[in-house]
């Protein structure tokens, strides 16, 4: 039986495409032909029309006699006055020619190969360098696809690792194997059997290991209109310039998220005026107001109307910053895959990126003061890797849901963190209920119950205070040091997760799965030692997320301490979510 989802049979695997079995026959293949042109072509270009603007008069007198030649000090007139016209000309011929020259070398000089166990990329014409992403080190695999490398058809494959400066980077592929060639390097991290399609040749019907005979320069000769017309959809072979205009078309209306791959719907749908609300009532907007009231305030109080020339780079930038904010969120989308969590987003110019399983090291969900009237929350996640572009709403990539309400949230999480919200954790609750011997005719109540249960741990956490949601809260003398917020400061332990709820203003959900948790420590200063009081740290990855509970009372966070420390590493030794796909015996 099929996989609606996957398109693939029982074993869960799509046979890679021809083009892409070709690239993942361990052997070294050569990037887009339009890589110089993607990566330095547009600087020359733009030499070339600053040059060309400085000449404009004397190229307009060569068809108008008598227009208008170079004004006093234009330094084109200077050297024409000079004699130097010749020597210029020739200096930009040979400027361009070196610089077409050193950049076909240097695609030449960069080739790539993905194997079994690793992604390689060597790069450069004096001084050589090679970087390795190894498989099942693969925090995460983003595609991205800039306004121009669309026009041309490539796409920027970016290798997440964990670390600085550690990520691999395939710049320039073809825009539709990318999706495709993503898809089988996640495959083999997950540590799935590896499958092919066929490969046709002159001599009939070949396995794929016919392909990996072709070497480089078979891959950089693949015929761009032969290739798919959008992410996961293969379209039929139409030669000629309308053919290429067409599939270029395809791909820029073609939806962000591969049909293919994940269900045709995101499971939140970002709608612009929610989009438009959430960036308006947000931090940058109330310092922009407090910016503008102080400088209203000194031109009244001073009488020195100059001061409101310093509002004109603000109003300038910010219209800038809001107009790039809502066009990075714009078809905003999130699904599950097969290999993790798909978001895309982006315009113009879209990004889409896969978090495999068990890449998450924490979760945060957040509510700013002025979000609270409408319910709306965002979802920040720690990563140990940093990829070099941004995310939603062109903040940080640690942003997977820019702005949502409790119902998207949810959805959120039940992708993020199956083990607590979703499928996962009902599967759980059924099988507790059924291994319960003791009211067999009770099984589906219990079931519901437990059910109902586990999925409003979340639920409760955003807006509950005190211990309802069963969580241990700071004690009434804590209030010396969270005056507002020491009923809801506290924690609680859930199915393979633990959970700090914080914040009475600006409310804090933060959730650690027990196999992404480093260490634990317990802190106590010295007006803490006097109160009684003790703060617990989770340590994970370092990113956004500081996964910490001050104020607790310091019997309660010594329990915490050790009931954490102990599920922590029994549930590091029973995790193998970095071999998602990978049959268990």
């Amino acid at each position: 039986m099929s996989d609606p989802r996957t398109g693939s049979d029982g074993s869960g695997a799509r046979p890679a495409p021809p083009e892409v079995a070709a690239l993942t026959d361990g052997e070294w293949h050569r990037l887009h032909p339009a890589t110089p042109l993607l990566k330095g072509g547009i600087a020359l270009v733009a030499v070339m029309v600053i040059l060309f603007n400085n000449a404009r008069e004397y190229v307009v007198e060569l068809f108008v006699p008598g227009g208008r030649r170079g004004d006093e000090g234009d330094p084109f007139a200077y050297v024409v006055d000079q004699g130097w016209l010749g020597l210029l000309l020739l200096a930009v011929f040979v400027v361009i020619a070196l610089f077409v020259g050193g950049a076909w070398l240097s695609w030449r000089m960069n080739t790539f190969r993905v194997g079994d166990d690793v992604v390689e990329v060597r790069s450069g014409i004096v001084f050589r360098t090679n970087r390795r992403a190894r498989l099942d080190r693969i925090q995460g695999i983003n595609i991205q696809r800039p306004l121009l490398a669309r026009v041309f058809g490539a796409a920027k494959l970016e290798v997440n690792q964990a670390g600085q400066d550690a990520n691999v980077n395939l710049a320039y592929l073809r825009s539709a194997s990318a999706d495709d060639l993503r898809r089988e390097i996640l495959r083999r991290a997950g540590g799935a059997q590896q499958k092919h399609a066929p490969v046709t040749t002159e001599g009939g019907p070949a396995d794929a290991t016919t392909a990996s005979h072709a070497g480089p320069t078979a891959s950089a000769t693949l015929d761009p209109a032969s290739a798919s017309a959008g992410p996961g959809t293969h379209a039929p072979h139409r030669p000629g310039f309308g053919g290429l205009v067409e599939q270029r078309a395809n791909e820029f209306l073609a939806p962000e998220l591969d049909p293919d791959e994940a269900p045709p719907q995101s499971v939140v749908e970002l709608s612009p005026g929610r989009l438009i609300g959430s960036i308006v009532l947000s931090g940058y907007t109330l310092f922009l107001v407090a910016a503008v009231v102080a400088i209203a305030v000194s031109v009244i109080t001073t009488g020195e109307w100059f001061l409101l020339f310093a509002l004109l780079p603000a109003v300038l930038g910010s219209g800038g910053f809001y107009v790039n904010r809502i066009t990075k969120s714009l078809r905003y989308t999130i699904a599950g895959t097969r290999d993790g969590v798909r978001i895309g987003y982006g315009l113009f110019s879209t990004s889409n990126e896969t978090l495999p399983p068990g890449r998450i090291h924490s979760v945060k969900v957040s509510q700013p003061l002025l979000w609270r009237p409408f319910g709306w929350w965002d979802v920040k996640i720690n990563r140990a890797s940093r990829s070099s572009t941004k995310g939603a709403a062109g903040q940080e990539n640690t942003t997977i849901l820019p702005v949502g309400d409790e119902e998207d949230v949810r959805r959120v999480l039940e992708l993020i963190l199956p083990e607590l919200v979703g499928v996962a954790a009902v599967g759980v609750a059924a099988e507790e209920a059924r291994v319960d011997s003791t009211a067999p005719a009770g099984v589906p109540e219990a079931v519901a119950s437990s059910t109902e249960h586990t999925l409003s741990l979340v639920e409760g956490g955003l807006r509950s205070s005190g211990t309802d949601g069963g969580f241990t809260v700071s004690p009434r003398r804590a209030a010396v040091l969270r005056w507002f917020s020491w009923r809801r400061n506290g924690f609680r332990s859930a199915p393979g997760a633990l959970l700090l709820r914080k914040g009475a203003i600006w409310r804090q959900l933060v959730i650690v799965p027990l196999p992404r948790v480093q260490s634990v420590g317990l802190v106590q200063g010295p007006l803490r030692r006097r109160l009684r009081l003790a703060t617990v740290h989770l340590h994970t990855v370092q990113g956004p997320i500081v996964a910490e509970i001050g104020a607790l009372d310091q019997d309660d966070a010594l329990g915490f301490f050790t009931t954490a420390s102990r599920e922590a590493i029994a549930a590091a030794r029973a995790d193998r979510s970095h071999r998602w796909s990978e049959e268990t015996p």
